[in-house]
């Protein structure tokens, strides 16, 4: 669906995939095509002629997920898709029905397919253009714009799959910027991130008011490397076009591929190590264009002039009470999970308990963090008024906040003495309004010093501590097999973006989700972007949006 860069070669595909085509061609994608719903709100589902409820062909189970399998058409469980390969030769490409998704019962992985995905779509794009969907009577109100289906790859009934492009919509059911991304195989990581730095305010208003424009892009016209900010660029071009049919950042995928080579694979990986990545990557290709040899305080990346804040670390020599002070750059804080209830939330009706019966709180975290933690007798530190390694505290504050506040909850524990890992399930009550001058450095050095005049250095995170919640990713199931999901808080209303999905929610399903990340924007940003019409807003005197190739 993407030219590639001849000079990258992208990881290996699914060996079982290669050789199911290679033997079938296109005959199953043909069949599945047939089989292809689209209900009310956009879901492309596999339906079984006759049945309503779908059945595994081996135990007659009708509890779970369910796969179709491409060489034979049964239909079986997640338990019989991964034991039929061993039973019949070549039988090891499925099709999940419920998700529209290649699934591989060897590898016991999603696939990506540019055809399968072509097909997909084809299907999706008729069956909107012809008004057909599973609730006519709902369908009505939804949205209908009709999407030309790339000419290029997998060319089945040409002829009936490309539609005109007309805007055929009166309005549209979700704002402007909710697009469903499709899963690329086992990237919903890589999903539920972009759909917050697509929502993020200063972010989304620097590429959707040309900050980095694809004709003047140096590195582009000069090396034979993608351009990550292109590829980002291109995202926003096709989030904000209008179209709502769910879009595949294949390309963009090759991109932070060759930026993140140790991530370059099919495999799930970390949402947070994709967001710091990200940021790492767009600081190091538009950081040197605009810096120079500056620091990454004076960085003027659009990376660090959204998410840039400053850490300070103070240890205090327990015995002379000297104090060290260092500064340390970051782009996001991560938190521990407190199993105390903070002061604030004490008279709070809290009803979401963990199985011990305890509860974790957003401002606990956060007061674990700023709490005076006494290094142990294996950490002593070298105080440069005793001249000698001695006991000491070490006190963490906030000194200089950003514009959008990126929260990490550490929920994989690794131990490297039992050499294991594990998934704490635990649940975090957060606020949709965060204020954060308790946990400033010129809070935390007034409680330390009381009334005393105390020379804080304070700055102007103390006059825009308050923010909002906007987006937030959760992580469910295990730490081997899990699922990362995003929600996205738009005019007060939530909206699950899972892979290629948008719906509906209510704040009860966001408090429920355990939390992985958490974005929140300072007020003032979070009130005036919502504050905007409902289409994108255009800079005078040009076209925002302006035609690239293969964004939609």
């Amino acid at each position: 669906m993407f030219l590639r860069n001849p000079l990258y070669t992208n990881p290996e595909p699914c060996q079982h995939l290669v050789e199911y085509k290679l033997k079938h061609g296109f005959n199953g994608y043909k069949v599945i095509q047939k089989l292809l719903v689209t209900s009310p709100i956009r879901k492309i589902t596999v339906k079984k002629p006759n049945t309503k409820v779908p059945r595994c062909s081996f135990c007659n189970d009708c509890e779970g997920r369910f796969y179709l399998c491409l060489a034979c058409s049964s239909f079986s469980c997640l338990n019989h898709t991964l034991l039929h390969p061993q039973l019949e030769t070549g039988h090891t490409v499925f099709v999940d029905i419920e998700r529209a998704e290649l699934y591989c019962g060897v590898c016991c992985d999603q696939l990506y397919d540019p055809d399968f995905d072509q097909v997909v779509m084809s299907k999706h794009s008729m069956e909107v253009a012809s008004g057909v969907t599973g609730n006519e009577s709902i369908g009505q109100r939804l949205t209908k714009r009709r999407r030309l289906v790339s000419g290029i790859g997998l060319d089945l009934q040409k002829s009936k799959c490309e539609v005109s492009t007309k805007d055929l919509r009166a309005k549209s059911c979700y704002p402007m910027g909710l697009r469903g991304l499709n899963n690329l195989g086992s990237t919903c990581f890589m999903s539920s991130v972009l759909q917050v730095l697509l929502q993020a305010p200063p972010l989304r208003d620097y590429f959707l008011s040309g900050g980095h424009r694809l004709e003047s892009c140096h590195l582009r016209r000069t090396t034979d490397l993608m351009c990550l900010l292109c590829e980002v660029n291109t995202i926003f071009s096709a989030v904000y076009s209008g179209d709502q049919n769910p879009y595949s950042p294949a390309q963009f995928l090759y991109s932070w591929w060759q930026h993140s080579a140790n991530l370059a694979s099919y495999e799930q990986q970390d949402a947070h190590e994709f967001f710091i990545s990200m940021l790492d990557a767009i600081h190091e290709k538009e950081g040197k264009a605009r810096n120079g040899s500056k620091g990454n305080e004076d960085c003027q990346c659009i990376a660090h002039r959204v998410f840039y804040g400053l850490l300070r670390s103070d240890v205090t020599c327990m015995a002379c009470g000297f104090t060290s002070t260092t500064y340390d750059p970051c782009v996001d804080i991560s938190l521990n999970l407190d199993t105390s209830v903070s002061s604030k939330e004490k008279g709070k009706k809290l009803t979401k308990r963990n199985a011990d019966g305890s509860m974790s709180t957003l401002s606990g975290c956060l007061d674990l963090f700023t709490r005076p933690e006494k290094l142990g007798s294996d950490q002593k530190l070298y105080c440069q008024n005793c001249q000698e390694k001695q006991d000491s505290l070490k006190q963490m504050s906030i000194r200089k906040l950003p514009l959008v506040l990126s929260l990490h909850v550490k929920r994989f524990e690794h131990s490297f003495v039992r050499k294991s890992s594990r998934k704490i399930d635990r649940y975090l009550h957060f606020p949709f309004s965060l204020d954060m001058s308790p946990y400033l450095s010129s809070s935390i050095l007034r409680a330390r010093y009381g009334n005393r005049i105390y020379s804080f250095g304070g700055d102007e995170s103390d006059m825009f501590s308050e923010f909002e919640i906007f987006a937030v990713v959760t992580h469910s199931g295990t730490l081997e097999s899990g699922h990362y999901v995003s929600f996205m808080r738009i005019r007060n209303q939530w909206y699950k973006c899972d892979d290629a999905w948008i719906t509906e929610v209510d704040e009860a399903t966001v408090r429920a989700s355990q939390c992985y990340m958490i974005f929140y924007a300072q007020k003032n940003l979070y009130n005036k972007a919502n504050g905007y019409p409902s289409q994108a807003p255009n800079s005078p005197g040009r076209e925002l949006f302006f035609p690239i190739a293969g964004c939609c």
